[in-house]
């Protein structure tokens, strides 16, 4: 999911971690993601550039434990891939899911829509 906006003051709002913006990922590693490292994501990693501490982790219902859903609020550059990367995992697939409210549910891949007038709303893009 990607939104696109010319609109810096949103930019800044939507990416910048002290404004908490939810963010729901998809990931598919290389290897199964051992219950003990899913421990450890949970209670809080130490990478290179400082402690971070996810809003949730878990594996995905009905699906191989190589498939895994992630919730941040960090907007650190890269960050999901370095988690796992930390842990010796390669991130095969990285899909964003939800991103501050919106999600991409009946869009498909590779198209694009306009936002909802709620939606801008509820961005905060009104003001």
């Amino acid at each position: 999911l990607l939104l696109f906006t010319n609109d810096g003051d949103l930019a800044k709002k939507l990416t910048h971690p002290k404004h908490g913006v939810r963010k729901i990922y998809h990931v598919e590693l290389n290897k199964s993601l051992r219950a003990e490292d899913l421990k450890k994501i949970k209670e809080g990693l130490i990478l290179d550039d400082g402690p971070l501490k996810v809003d949730e982790v878990s594996y995905i219902t009905g699906s191989p434990k190589k498939e895994v859903g992630i919730e941040i609020h960090s907007g650190k550059n890269r960050i999901v891939r370095r988690i796992f990367e930390h842990l010796d995992y390669d991130v095969i697939k990285l899909d964003r899911v939800i991103f501050a409210g919106l999600t991409k549910k009946d869009l498909p891949r590779g198209h694009w829509r306009h936002l909802t007038k709620q939606e801008v709303i509820n961005l905060g893009m009104n003001q």
